[in-house]
């Protein structure tokens, strides 16, 4: 499963960013990667993995502005379009599964 990050957070002051510097790097230290501006994805391996990060999220969340939090298949995620100008390149893979002996 992927859990997706949208937000929109203002930056208007110094105070809030300051906030959006913290809730950014927050998403970085729990392991999402930008795929676009105040958009970020992380790959988790079962749904219960998903809701662990997801509250982890909640945590973070700044006092002000919008953040919205979906978590997608990843068949649903395979079916992204993704475009660089008129150019069409791969989705990016899900990350490989580490095994421990």
């Amino acid at each position: 499963m992927w859990l997706f990050a949208l937000f929109d957070l203002p930056v208007d002051s110094k105070d809030h960013r300051r906030e959006y510097t913290q809730f950014r790097k927050s998403l970085l230290r729990h392991g999402f990667v930008m795929l676009q501006y105040s958009v970020y994805a992380r790959h988790g391996a079962s749904e219960e993995a998903v809701d662990a990060v997801r509250n982890r999220v909640r945590a973070a969340l700044p006092p002000h502005g919008q953040v919205r939090l979906v978590a997608i298949t990843d068949h649903q995620f395979g079916k992204m379009e993704v475009y660089f100008g008129k150019k069409r390149q791969q989705a990016e893979d899900p990350p490989a599964q580490l095994m421990l002996f």
